[in-house]
């Protein structure tokens, strides 16, 4: 079966989400990402026994500090899948692109931010 998921996702296969570490989130937003989603086994069932929840802890601390910053916590995710579940894998990407179109270039592209935010209906105020 061949799914069909956005172009625009960079895949990069690790032994286990629990090799995950924060640098790595933030390296890929540093290298150009406008978003960045980890998706590793279901709960429980870690082949490395708790890897998948130690990069849950590293994401959730990422969402918090990007919040901290003002930068929003929705551009870095965790998924729990199976690897039976690729069509799931798919829609979950899609989705992740759809968010990641509406929050615009990551603030670390600061002329890209720029124009995308002056390109923006502007909201009339109240």
């Amino acid at each position: 079966m061949r799914l069909q998921y956005p172009p625009d996702i960079k895949l990069i296969l690790m032994p286990c989400t629990g090799r995950v570490d924060i640098i790595h989130l933030l390296k890929a937003f540093e290298a150009g990402a406008d978003s960045v989603m980890v998706v590793g086994c279901l709960e429980g069932e870690c082949h490395y026994l708790m890897g998948n929840i130690r990069a849950r802890k590293r994401v959730t601390k990422v969402k918090k500090d990007f919040a901290s910053m003002g930068m929003e916590p929705e551009r870095v995710e965790m998924f729990n899948l199976s690897s039976s579940e690729g069509p799931k894998f798919a829609a979950i990407a899609r989705e992740m692109v759809e968010r990641t179109l509406k929050l615009g270039p990551s603030p670390t592209k600061v002329e890209e931010r720029a124009a995308w935010l002056a390109a923006q209906p502007k909201v009339a105020e109240g």
